[in-house]
């Protein structure tokens, strides 16, 4: 028994070496060789491999640095068909321009589960990596860049998820594509921790439930963060600064939690038709449409055209302990029916607050009411502006707050707190 033993370890240690040792590759035929003959682990030496690689089994492909696959302007320049494939350290360009075929730079098809995409470099003009109802993809450390010769309309997305689930997408450095992060029908995914810049929008949710998006962020994009026709989304420790258009868009979105964002300096759109100003085209750090059931707390939304917009029935939600900072307007809400924007005695932080707080609790002893019947009206009738410093309306302000009952119904915030809950924590805002 103990021989057998000791011949079985003999046996066990000559062979570990020859598992496990990485075959290395110097040209594309050897490429096409090394996964023809299924090694474990393929190592690219630097190099141009030109074509379109396709991996059908679990194996590792290791890419030292200068190494470079190149599609000549072909189909996928990486297409992966196999469970628990590793792809690392790789430089991929020139895939294919078609986007109706849905070309790639790296195309993980349904049956790969687990596959693992890090510290890859891309640049193409459609898609970097097209997820394909895989499960439990980890893509990291990717920097993806398309092409800004491009109309941004005719890219593809940096990272597509399609009905994928358990994807964590993180640490990624996406630019120039169409989108960031693009996610359609998939559920039970991260996306944290991402950095998303002079894109269309940063991350664009469609139809995917039960994901968490945090901790990303996203500066000169359209739109920070779209997120559309979704439910049960944790978004949380996100930054947009710089976006235009939108910081956070909320289009049908519903019992979902949103904190401890920042959101800063969204500002106006670019106008392709040269046109001084866009009407409702104002920069909104927060813009909420027709969503409902979900709580929106501790987070900052600051130096922007307009702090927070809703409309279209978006009534219903949890709003309290966030900051409006140095907004040019810090809301904008048409309701028939007054709305309490806070809970459990504890509202937000308006930094156009004039009231006081007598008792010194933190809470100020008047409600803040961000818009009146003239606000109102201006919204309706653009011109009216033309009146805005007249004694006509400067008269209608003064009834209105010496005589309340004639407010109309909106926004009201019962509890304003006195300093942002952050700053009051010791936290620099």
């Amino acid at each position: 028994m103990i021989v057998l033993r000791f011949a079985l370890f003999v046996i066990a240690v000559f062979l570990q070496p020859a598992t496990l040792r990485a075959v290395p590759v110097t040209d594309s035929a050897s490429l096409q060789q090394a996964l023809q003959d299924k090694q474990t682990t393929i190592e690219l030496n630097p190099g141009t491999y030109r074509g379109n690689v396709l991996i059908t089994y679990s194996t590792t492909l290791n890419c030292k640095t200068g190494a470079v696959l190149d599609a000549d302007n072909q189909g996928d320049a990486l297409r992966i068909t196999a469970a628990d494939v590793t792809v690392r350290g790789c430089t991929i360009i020139n895939w294919g321009g078609d986007l109706t075929a849905m070309n790639a730079g790296i195309f993980v098809e349904q049956q790969a589960a687990s596959v693992q995409l890090t510290h890859n470099q891309l640049k193409g003009d459609t898609f970097g990596i097209w997820i394909d109802a895989s499960r439990d993809a980890l893509i990291t450390h990717n920097r993806i860049e398309g092409n800004l010769d491009i109309r941004s309309q005719d890219r593809g997305n940096g990272i597509h998820l399609y009905a994928a689930q358990g994807a964590n997408v993180a640490h990624n450095e996406v630019w120039h594509t169409r989108d960031g992060i693009y996610i359609d029908t998939s559920n039970g995914n991260r996306l944290h921790n991402n950095h998303l810049h002079h894109l269309r929008y940063g991350v664009h949710y469609m139809y995917s439930h039960h994901n968490e998006v945090s901790h990303n962020r996203t500066h000169h994009t359209r739109t920070g963060y779209a997120l559309m026709q979704s439910k049960h989304l944790q978004v949380f420790g996100n930054q947009s600064d710089q976006d235009e258009n939108y910081g956070i868009l909320m289009n049908f979105i519903t019992d979902s939690h949103l904190h401890h964002n920042r959101i800063s300096n969204v500002q106006t759109g670019s106008n392709p038709t040269g046109a001084a100003t866009i009407t409702g085209a104002e920069g909104k750090a927060l813009f909420i449409y027709n969503s409902v059931f979900n709580i929106i707390e501790n987070n900052y939304f600051q130096s922007s055209d307009l702090g927070i917009h809703l409309t279209a029935g978006s009534e219903d939600n949890r709003i309290s302990g966030n900051a409006f900072i140095h907004n040019r307007q810090q809301v904008k809400y048409v309701s028939n029916r007054t709305q309490e924007w806070s809970y459990a005695e504890r509202g937000n932080y308006w930094s156009d607050y004039l009231g006081w707080d007598r008792n010194q609790n933190g809470v100020g002893d008047t409600a803040y009411e961000p818009n009146d019947a003239m606000d109102k009206l201006l919204w309706t009738y653009p011109l009216a502006r033309l009146l805005i410093n007249s004694p006509a309306v400067a008269t209608l302000r003064w009834i209105q707050q010496a005589f309340p009952v004639l407010r109309p119904p909106g926004v009201q915030d019962s509890y304003p707190l006195m300093a942002p809950i952050a700053q009051a924590q010791g936290v620099t805002p």
